[in-house]
């Protein structure tokens, strides 16, 4: 098999790491491949704050719901969307003050530049992860980043047009094989369309995640005394948890506060 997909089709996640840092030169041949991930008309509307101050390290696990691997890990990647490098270019290089003379408005970052930078960011972090596995170094994102917004921001001082995208850690992973039962995934034809959205219902849907519930019901792990469903597992695990709660109100604040109107 071609080694790019044999990487990307055995690449898993790792939650515990080696106690042993990142080597410089693994660390910067991964900064090297996350620049050369696609950008948005090249203009980079990302930055990456790499958080090596071990009391940041441990207040940023209490505030991601108190995961210890995140104080652990030894490269610890934070992956700002980033549209103020852009807005202070503009203004303090003359742009802004160039169109006002020719009749054209300064215009604040809207949703759409939200949306690009958010792309943007979480491509680049796709390809620092696929590079860090190329190295055999693992990586776990860690989506509970997005909750308690205001917090996250006083802690890494972030600009008005800045917004979290993503987190990653990384390192040498403890067990580096494969997995003996690898995460299955839905089949292609449930996820790939053409032309247009084929909208799924409970026939097409007991089809894509059959695999995956008849797994966790093998492993006793479904609610209702292992008798319920998929459905019902991630429903009442993830849905209707008080995280996904705070998870949607800091994700509606992230976004609030970046469509504010500044001042």
């Amino acid at each position: 098999m071609n080694q790019t997909i044999s990487l990307l089709t055995t690449r898993r996640t790792h939650r515990s790491f080696l106690d042993k840092p990142i080597s410089p030169q693994d660390r910067a041949l991964i900064q090297e491949a996350t620049l050369r991930a696609p950008t948005a008309g090249n203009m980079m509307f990302y930055s990456v704050i790499e958080v090596t101050d071990q009391e940041k390290k441990e207040h940023l696990a209490k505030l991601c719901d108190d995961q210890p691997m995140i104080a652990k890990a030894p490269m610890v990647w934070l992956f700002l969307s980033d549209a103020q490098k852009w807005v202070n270019y503009f203004h303090e290089s003359g742009s802004v003050a160039k169109g006002e003379a020719m009749g054209i408005k300064w215009r604040q970052p809207g949703a759409g530049d939200l949306l690009l930078a958010m792309s943007d960011a979480l491509i680049a972090a796709q390809s620092a992860v696929v590079a860090a596995e190329a190295l055999g170094i693992g990586s776990c994102y860690i989506g509970d980043i997005i909750e308690n917004c205001e917090e996250i921001r006083d802690l890494f001082n972030l600009s008005h047009y800045t917004a979290v995208a993503t987190l990653v850690i990384f390192g040498y992973p403890k067990n580096p094989k494969p997995l003996d039962v690898p995460a299955l995934r839905c089949p292609v034809e449930s996820i790939f369309m053409e032309n247009s959205y084929q909208e799924p219902h409970l026939e097409e849907l007991q089809k894509a995640f059959g695999q995956q519930e008849e797994r966790l019901r093998e492993q006793q792990r479904l609610p209702f005394e292992n008798s319920g469903t998929i459905s019902d597992y991630f429903y009442f695990r993830k849905h209707t948890s008080d995280f996904m709660e705070e998870m949607n109100r800091s994700g509606k604040k992230i976004i609030d506060l970046w469509l504010a109107t500044e001042g």
